[in-house]
C-alpha cells in the first residue's frame, strides 16, 4: 500500500520539494534493512525492470561511505546514480544522498531518509526524499519510480 501521509513542503508554484511514501511489508525489519544495504538485493529492486549489474555497484553502508550503481536501459544506455551515506543505524534508519551522476562527491543532490518501524514481524517503511533540486514534474516521475521499485522490494521480501 502506497500512501502520502505528509506532502513535502511546496514551492511558490505549488510543486513539492520532495517525496513522502509509506509502505508496510510482511517481513522483519532486519530483512528490509538488508534489502537496502546488500548489493545483490538492492540491485534487484532499485532498478525496477531495468538491469542493475552488481559488478557495477559499490555500497559502503556506513556514515561517510559511498554508494554507486548504473542502471542499463533497454536501448543500451546507462543511468548512473551515486551518493554518500550520512546515517546508518541498523535496522531502523538510513540516510543518504542521491545524485544522478557518476560522481558521488559532486553536487549535493537529494537527501533520502528511510525509517523502519517494527510491527511485530511486519515492517513499516517511511521513505522521504528531500532537497528541492528537482522540478515538480521530476518529483512526480521520481515518486512513480520509487513506488515501482518498492513493488519489486515487496516481491524480494516475499521470497525471503
Amino acid at each position: 500500500m502506497t500512501q502520502n501521509p505528509a506532502t513535502p513542503q511546496a514551492d511558490e508554484g505549488g510543486g513539492p520539494h520532495g517525496i513522502a511514501l509509506t509502505r508496510t511489508f510482511d517481513a522483519r525489519r532486519e530483512l528490509v534493512f538488508e534489502a537496502w544495504t546488500t548489493p545483490e538485493h538492492f540491485a534487484y529492486w532499485f532498478g525496477g525492470e531495468l538491469e542493475v549489474p552488481v559488478d557495477r555497484m559499490a555500497m559502503d553502508a556506513r556514515p561517510g561511505g559511498v554508494w554507486s550503481l548504473v542502471m542499463r536501459t533497454p536501448d543500451g544506455g546507462e543511468l548512473p546514480f551515486s551518493g554518500v551515506y550520512r546515517e546508518v543505524a541498523a535496522p531502523e534508519r538510513l540516510e543518504f544522498t542521491v545524485n544522478d551522476t557518476a560522481e558521488p562527491h559532486g553536487a549535493e543532490g537529494e537527501l533520502v531518509r528511510v525509517t523502519l518501524t517494527d510491527l511485530e514481524g511486519r515492517t513499516e517503511m517511511a521513505f522521504r526524499q528531500l532537497g528541492g533540486h528537482l522540478s515538480t514534474e521530476q518529483y512526480r516521475q521520481a515518486e512513480a519510480g520509487w513506488a515501482g521499485f518498492f513493488d519489486r522490494l515487496r516481491e524480494l521480501l516475499a521470497r525471503a
